[in-house]
């Protein structure tokens, strides 16, 4: 199972960037696919999830409507939009796949009861 993660760089505030997470090597419709992002001196934390089953999300209360999460089932890739980024979103960008439900964000991982797989993340940074 492989997720390459892409579409990080320096962005001002006020800007857009959209990240990409291919994915290969899963069932597609049995996964969700999260994004999740670490900043320096912080733990993870949970930003949006995908069921791919049937395109259910998450957001995490920080996105606010900035973020979008999406899904192309031909591509076996997800997006994450993001829009109106402020510099509290600067943090390294992880994609990952879980058979754990939309849960995998509500947990950061499938707690041992399914499977979990992570990609490398990918830096976004946002200035002032």
């Amino acid at each position: 199972v492989q997720l390459q993660a892409s579409g990080g760089g320096l962005v001002q505030s006020g800007g857009s960037l959209r990240l990409s997470c291919v994915v290969s090597g899963l069932s597609w419709e049995d996964y969700t696919i999260g994004w999740f992002r670490q900043a320096p001196g912080k733990e993870r934390e949970d930003v949006s999830c995908i069921r791919n089953s049937d395109s259910g999300t998450y957001y995490a209360h920080f996105v606010k409507d900035r973020f979008t999460i999406s899904a192309d089932n031909a591509k076996n890739t997800v997006y994450l939009q993001m829009n109106s980024l402020e510099p509290e979103d600067t943090a390294v960008y992880y994609c990952a796949a879980s058979d754990f439900g939309l849960k995998l964000c509500l947990y950061g991982s499938s707690l041992g009861l399914g499977k979990d797989y992570w990609g490398q993340g990918t830096q976004v940074t946002v200035s002032s």
